[in-house]
């Protein structure tokens, strides 16, 4: 069968034919319709995810996707522990997956619950958001803070939620899926707009799906812009780092609060 295959780390993998998976432990083999192309998997067949010591090489990547049994069911799951899902078929517990409303396509329904999963546990039980709470998303342009956006003010009820991010016309969208206000960064000041904010509303929660100098800013505005911030603690949920694994922050900004 033909699969997408990694032979070394770091390196794109290549389409090629792979042997065809051996039932084994009660897992069969199925059909893959689609597999997300998530950065979970790309981290992953990186070298650089602490998991990545788990896997060896040649290995076919895809921790997910959309198989069809041999029934004819749809099920989302997890590549087993016998490879991944980014081949033609793969092996699947048949009992370990999700079955696929049938009008939700296969590539939709691959997609989805990697990020909409980290979404939902990041406000459910992190950021323990609850109905009336003003929530703040810094990378909201993103799939996975663009959902966030989505269910805090849905599914959470949340009361307000602000979205932060660099796409203007992602921001303009998110205005339209649940988003109540809209941070540009890059042409807004993110700290000023922060700290206008917490101000005149403090935000009792914060999904920081990107570290880095915008978590450094958004902390401090955080500490510095509201008088009861000794007695209005914000809980910061850190989830990614795509501004950077580091950050410059004053020691003074968690000491005082």
């Amino acid at each position: 069968m033909l699969a997408a295959l990694v032979t070394e780390w770091g390196r794109h993998p290549v389409y090629t034919e792979v042997p065809e998976p051996d039932p084994r432990d009660g897992a069969e083999v199925a059909e893959v319709e689609a597999s997300a192309l998530t950065n979970l998997t790309r981290a992953l067949v990186s070298g650089k995810h602490y998991a990545s010591k788990e896997i060896q090489l040649p290995a076919v990547p895809g921790v997910d996707g959309v198989a069809r049994l041999a029934d004819g069911r749809r099920i989302y799951t997890g590549a087993n522990g016998y490879g991944g899902m980014m081949a033609q078929r793969a092996l699947v517990d048949p009992a370990g997956g999700v079955e696929v409303p049938e009008h939700v396509d296969s590539v939709t329904a691959a997609a989805l619950p990697n990020p909409g999963i980290s979404a939902w546990a990041a406000l459910s039980h992190a950021a323990a958001v609850k109905p009336g709470d003003h929530v703040l998303v810094l990378g909201a342009t993103g799939v996975t803070g663009s959902m966030a956006v989505q269910l805090a003010g849905t599914l959470f009820g949340a009361g307000t939620v602000v979205a932060a991010g660099r796409s203007t016309d992602r921001l303009a969208w998110l205005r339209s899926a649940g988003a109540h206000d809209t941070i540009a960064m890059g042409e807004q000041g993110l700290g000023a707009r922060i700290a206008e904010m917490h101000a005149e509303h403090p935000f009792d929660a914060v999904l920081d799906y990107l570290w880095g100098q915008p978590a450094a800013e958004a902390l401090t505005a955080l500490a510095g812009s509201h008088p009861a911030a000794h007695y209005h603690p914000t809980r910061f949920v850190q989830i990614g780092s795509m501004a950077g694994p580091t950050l410059p922050l004053d020691a003074g900004v968690l000491r005082g609060t």
